[in-house]
């Protein structure tokens, strides 16, 4: 069973950093939904993969239990990631009707010589 958490883990991930680098405003966005998958995955598994194993510890019998802290801080994880897909969904439907273009880059769209083209009066 760990083995296959363990690859769920590094197939989000690798998903994810896959489609952080597609330049692109959905794909990034996807690849930062997996990633944060990912993450939700693996504090699940630091509590202890167990199966039918109560959250709560019982003094009255010696009952493996699981740990109740990672699922907590994943369903807090679950909660902020739903919330900053929506801001970021919002932020790249912007950006998508403003410039009529999802591409994600840094380089400029005007001409290598600027100066030239405020010569010739343009």
């Amino acid at each position: 069973m760990e083995m296959i958490v363990a690859s769920a883990i590094g197939v989000l991930t690798a998903s994810g950093i896959y489609l952080i680098l597609r330049l692109r405003a959905f794909p990034v966005i996807l690849g930062m939904a997996m990633l944060s998958y990912a993450v939700n995955v693996f504090l699940f598994a630091t509590g202890r993969l167990a199966v039918n194993a109560p959250p709560i510890l019982n003094k009255y019998a010696d009952v493996a239990y699981s740990d109740p802290l990672p699922q907590a801080l994943v369903l807090t994880a679950i909660v902020i990631s739903f919330g900053m897909t929506a801001v970021l969904v919002m932020i790249a439907l912007g950006a998508y009707l403003e410039a009529d273009n999802d591409k994600i880059d840094m380089t400029d769209d005007a001409p290598e010589n600027a100066s030239e083209q405020k010569g010739r009066g343009a």
